[in-house]
C-alpha cells in the first residue's frame, strides 16, 4: 500500500515538473518577439493627440510657398481707392494735445524731408499717408516727450487733377473736381479736335512709381448713348490721350517714362 502511494506521488511530481518546463520554454520563445515589438514601437515617432500642447507646438506640414509671378516686368496693382500720400511742397499743421508749445506749421522740402521743432534731425514725409506720418512723428517725439498725441491737418497740397492730351481743343492739366467721366474730361479740355479718333481714346492710370495701366475707351459709342460703361470715371492723376489714327497695338502696362511720347504737358 505504501509502495502504491509513493508511486502516485512520484508520478504527480514528474507531471508538475514537465508542465513547469513547458511554460519556461514558451516564455523564452515569446520574450524575443515582445522585445522586437517594443523596439519597433520605440523607433516610430509618437503622434500627439489633437488639441494637446504637443500638437499645438508641432509645425504644420511643409507646403510650397506661393511664388510671386511678378518678376519686375509687370506692376503690382495698388488698392482701388488709395489714400493721399504726402508730396513735396505740401503744407501741414501739427498740433500737440498736451504740449501746445510744439504746435507748428511745416512744409515738405523738395527732398521729401521736414524740419520739426525740438527734433535734432529732419524726418522723411514724402510718400507717406497722413496716418503713417503721424505714427512716425509719435515715434520720433516719444524720444523727448511722454506719450505725445499729435494731430496733422493738410493745409496746402497737390490737388486732384487729370491730364488731357492729343487731339483735344486745349491739351493740359485740369483740376479733378467731383465725379468726372472720360467724356466729361474731354469736354473740359475743349472737346475733340478735327481728325481725332474718338473710338480709341487711351486712358493711362498710374499704379506705381514706375508703371501705368493703358486702357482703350470707345467714346464714339458713348457719345451716341451706347455702351455707357466705356465712359470710365476718372481717378486723380489719370491721363487721357486722344490719337489721330488707330493704334495697331498698345500694351496693357507701360513704363511711366514712355508717357513723354504721348503728352506735351509734363507728367508729374
Amino acid at each position: 500500500m505504501k509502495a502504491t502511494l509513493c508511486l502516485i506521488s512520484m508520478t504527480l511530481a514528474l507531471i508538475a515538473a514537465s508542465g513547469a518546463l513547458a511554460q519556461s520554454q514558451q516564455a523564452q520563445q515569446s520574450q524575443p518577439s515582445q522585445q522586437s515589438q517594443q523596439s519597433q514601437q520605440s523607433q516610430q515617432p509618437q503622434q500627439p493627440y489633437p488639441g494637446s500642447a504637443a500638437a499645438a507646438a508641432k509645425p504644420p506640414a511643409a507646403s510650397q510657398p506661393a511664388t510671386s509671378q511678378n518678376d519686375g516686368s509687370r506692376p503690382e496693382l495698388h488698392q482701388r481707392y488709395p489714400r493721399y500720400r504726402i508730396g513735396a511742397n505740401d503744407v501741414m499743421d501739427l498740433t500737440f494735445r498736451y504740449t501746445p508749445e510744439f504746435n507748428q506749421e511745416v512744409m515738405v522740402q523738395p527732398d521729401g524731408y521736414v524740419q520739426l521743432k525740438g527734433l535734432p534731425a529732419d524726418v522723411h514725409a514724402q510718400g507717406l499717408t497722413v496716418v503713417q506720418f503721424t505714427d512716425e512723428l509719435q515715434k520720433q517725439y516719444s524720444k523727448i516727450l511722454h506719450d505725445p498725441v499729435i494731430n496733422i491737418v493738410l493745409k496746402d497740397f497737390d490737388k486732384p487733377y487729370f491730364i488731357a492730351g492729343g487731339f483735344v481743343g486745349k491739351p493740359g492739366k485740369y483740376d479733378l473736381r467731383g465725379t468726372t467721366t472720360a467724356s466729361q474730361a474731354v469736354a473740359i479740355a475743349g472737346g475733340f479736335s478735327d481728325g481725332a479718333k474718338n473710338s480709341q481714346v487711351v486712358l493711362f492710370r498710374r499704379y506705381s512709381d514706375e508703371w501705368v495701366e493703358a486702357k482703350v475707351l470707345n467714346l464714339k459709342t458713348v457719345l451716341k448713348g451706347k455702351n455707357l460703361n466705356e465712359d470710365t470715371v476718372l481717378q486723380p492723376g489719370d491721363m487721357l490721350f486722344v490719337p489721330k489714327s488707330n493704334f495697331a497695338k498698345i500694351e496693357k502696362y507701360l513704363p511711366r517714362t514712355s508717357l513723354g511720347s504721348f503728352f506735351s504737358t509734363p507728367v508729374p
